[in-house]
């Protein structure tokens, strides 16, 4: 009896996986690095007296920072890793590099006091970032931090946030270049001097720190008859940015101050809401000892 030959089958070759990390979900890095480049590069233009192109990269790395955070939940690309480098660029973007933009621009004349509102209003960015991280959540264990926000708490910022901040923080500098390029050199003196720019420094310092809610403008809603006069008033907007960016950059900051007070009557408006929504619950009745009347708490006649 003859052995039947053997049939070899060869396996099928295995092309090795590629390890590695999907292009899509590092673009959100890419722009929070794009935004750092630009608080270093504004930095520069400061050390050579280039005021405007080192102002106008605080406000790019502020557009880039608006789009950084949204583009990772769309693409599902949030990290903890993410959130720390935003932190850590936009601690350098709008604390640092502001401060020293405004200490090199005018703040300098006073010396070591013209160096202390910088100086605060750096320290006060990084503590006002470094409560936004404590609220953070590493998957479900909570860090050490404040208690979560209640649910009508949730469209509001606890204080001026990081861009904002550095906004309000560059008005003097927005509003002297407008009033120089219109020839009112008069009133562009008085937005460099030192006093009025401390002044600004200092007061953004404290909103940054503040527990002041302030609208985040992720929830918010437009009534249907206010539609049109915003979609108007945004072209309006569009259309003085470029003509008179420094002017429109200024009255940015302004109509933001004004908006204050509204934020806080909404939150306010909302928390009674809420308040109004919690019953009370009745507290059960305590127990009685066996032998003794329910009603006085007495034993009862022999």
């Amino acid at each position: 009896m003859t052995a039947r030959p053997r049939r070899f089958r060869f396996a099928p070759r295995q092309r090795p996986r590629f390890q590695g990390q999907s292009f899509n979900r590092l673009i959100p890095n890419i722009l929070t690095l794009l935004g750092l480049c630009s608080g270093l590069l504004a930095m520069r233009f400061a050390l050579e007296g280039r005021w405007e192109p080192a102002a106008g990269l605080i406000i790019l790395a502020g557009a880039i920072d608006g789009l950084d955070g949204r583009l990772a939940r769309l693409l599902k690309a949030t990290s903890r890793f993410g959130a720390e480098f935003d932190s850590l660029a936009d601690f350098l973007s709008f604390g640092v590099a502001p401060a020293m933009i405004l200490y090199l621009w005018t703040m300098h004349d006073y010396r070591g006091l013209g160096f202390l509102p910088c100086v605060i209003f750096a320290v006060c960015m990084s503590l006002r970032l470094a409560r936004f991280n404590a609220a953070l959540e590493a998957g479900p264990v909570p860090l050490a931090g404040p208690p979560p926000k209640p649910a009508y708490a949730q469209s509001f910022f606890t204080g001026v946030p990081a861009p904002a901040g550095a906004l309000l923080g560059m008005f003097p500098v927005f509003a002297s270049l407008a009033f120089a390029g219109w020839g009112w050199d008069t009133l562009a003196a008085a937005m460099r001097h030192p006093l009025f720019v401390g002044s600004v420094l200092t007061l953004t310092a404290l909103m940054l720190v503040s527990t002041f809610p302030t609208w985040s403008f992720k929830n918010f809603k437009v009534p249907r008859q206010a539609i049109l006069p915003l979609l108007l008033s945004i072209g309006a907007y569009a259309a003085l940015l470029v003509s008179e960016p420094w002017a429109a950059l200024a009255a940015a900051g302004l109509i933001y101050v004004g908006m204050l007070p509204f934020s806080l009557r909404s939150y306010l408006q909302l928390k009674r809401e809420a308040e109004a929504l919690i019953q009370p619950v009745a507290a059960p009745p305590a127990p009685t000892a066996p032998g003794t009347d329910a009603a006085q708490g007495a034993p009862p006649p022999g």
